[in-house]
């Protein structure tokens, strides 16, 4: 069964391991430093979101948190095919 991405695109199958469930829950539990952005390897992401949570002295650690449970959820959301295709292969960074 072929998987399509929003746009009715159909998703190649990849061999490549999935860090859908790893990245899902470190968003959820742990989004306010970025380390979910570390593990699929977008360093600038990750080092923009602990910078902003550490330099603050976590004032703004609700909202960096917020978006790492929000991007937790949609990771958790997508099947493993749509994660590497959008995530791993293209990079998509934010959400």
């Amino acid at each position: 069964m072929d998987v399509i991405d929003e746009n009715g695109n159909v998703i190649p199958k990849s061999k490549e391991e999935s860090k859908r469930v790893l990245a899902g829950i470190l968003g959820i539990l742990l989004g306010s430093l970025g380390i979910h952005k570390f593990i699929l390897g977008y360093t600038t992401e990750g080092i923009i979101m602990f910078a902003v949570t550490v330099v603050t002295c976590f004032v703004f650690s609700p909202l960096t948190g917020l978006i790492g449970l929000i991007e937790g959820i949609i990771y958790l959301t997508k099947s493993d095919e749509e994660f590497i295709y959008m995530y791993q292969t293209n990079k998509k960074g934010w959400f």
